[in-house]
């Protein structure tokens, strides 16, 4: 400590001798903490000294260099471009042939001839109800028709020959006919035992298992379902009903999917729903992937204006002023120069369309060519000089 003390003292004399004070390094190796303290904070103070002149420094440039040489910004040229404005609405798939298939007659099931997913055709057999011996009593019907025929034929050769009374011919014509539909009602009730697929599709689910009793319109046997022709119907606000009809392209996407399907709107209704003000329309969705199903969400961006030679701005550069007009800032005269080009600003009115993101479409007061301000643009008033950022 005495060793130290001595060293520092050494300093101190220096320094009173006008010799150069010691290094912070110097200082820190003497250990006293007290001259390692005080000369922290006269360092602290000089450095908040110093930023208060740079700021003031810095802000008296930045004041004088816009006087001077006028506010830097950048530009846009525009440029007309195919402008295609989309409505976004939500629904869910569809599909008519998504049906549970009941008996037509009451019996046994006796045979389940498809399992669950497997693809049929329509007309394909599905299942068999146990007809109760109808069959067996169908082929003596049959024989009895045989027989009715055969009797009018011969009737008929008679009568045809004045052999006979016409009333014996009359009869077995009867008769005959008589049996002929007998055996066309018994064939009816039979093939009612047989369950068909009414159209082509994946067997969804075998409700009714083989062996229980089945009633018409009351057991649910088979889901039927045909993924081939699916379609979404949405509501649509009676706004859209001039832009949006039958033909309009639409994008329909899928976010649990990650797929998009194009497609037109195939349907739109005549009624307007008086409680919500909207239409229906109906969109229908080619499922080449087979992934989409029934009730699946969807996110439907439907095509309700197109332009074909539209001006789009950023939103960032529409401003309004005190009457509410909306106005955007060109740059004019421009001049080159050796670091930045030099312009003036001028408020040019506009008419604003629809939106889109962050972009607009400006349907009046802007043509191809105009050379818009973008950064910088509200900064800058109307008739004052500006310097455009080549760079940007």
């Amino acid at each position: 400590m005495k060793k130290i003390s001595l060293l520092l003292l050494g300093f101190v004399l220096l320094t009173a001798c006008g010799e150069k004070e010691p290094t912070i390094q110097e200082l820190i190796a003497s250990g006293e903490t007290k001259a390692i303290a005080q000369k922290k904070t006269e360092l602290l103070s000089q450095k908040k000294a110093l930023e208060n002149d740079i700021q003031a420094i810095e802000k008296y440039m930045d004041k004088n260099a816009v006087k001077k040489e006028g506010a830097l910004v950048s530009i846009e040229t525009i440029s007309d471009t195919l402008y295609k404005h989309y409505i976004e609405l939500q629904g869910s798939v569809d599909t008519k042939q998504n049906i549970t298939i009941t008996p037509e007659a009451s019996g046994i099931l006796t045979n389940v001839y498809v399992k669950e997913g497997q693809r049929v055709t329509r007309g394909q057999r599905l299942a068999r109800i146990d007809d109760g011996g109808m069959g067996q009593n169908i082929e003596q019907a049959r024989v009895q028709a045989q027989l009715a025929k055969t009797t009018y034929e011969r009737q008929k050769r008679l009568w045809d020959q004045n052999i006979g009374s016409e009333i014996q011919y009359l009869q077995a014509k009867a008769n005959y006919e008589s049996q002929v539909n007998a055996v066309k009602s018994m064939e009816q009730q039979l093939a009612k035992t047989i369950i068909t697929a009414p159209f082509s599709g994946v067997i969804d689910d075998v409700i009714t298992e083989q062996g229980n009793v089945v009633t018409p319109g009351m057991t649910q046997i088979f889901r039927l379902v045909n993924l081939s022709d699916m379609y979404i119907d949405v509501e649509v606000p009676e706004t859209y009903i001039a832009s949006v009809n039958e033909g309009t392209d639409v994008k329909v996407q899928f976010p649990v999917l990650g797929e998009t399907v194009d497609s037109k709107v195939s349907q739109s209704s005549s009624y307007i729903n008086p409680a919500n003000r909207s239409f229906m329309i109906k969109i229908p969705v080619n499922n080449t992937s087979g992934n989409i199903k029934p009730n699946l969400t969807a996110k439907l961006k439907i095509n309700d204006y197109t332009k074909e030679d539209a001006i789009l701005v950023p939103l960032s550069v529409i401003s309004e002023n005190q009457d509410g007009e909306q106005y955007v800032m060109l740059a004019t005269d421009l001049k080159s120069g050796n670091s930045y080009n030099r312009a003036t600003a001028k408020r040019q009115l506009v008419e604003t369309g629809k939106p889109s993101g962050n972009m607009i479409e400006v349907v009046e007061g802007l043509k191809q060519g105009d050379q818009i301000l973008v950064e910088g643009a509200r900064s800058v008033k109307d008739g004052q000089s500006i310097r455009i950022n080549k760079e940007a």
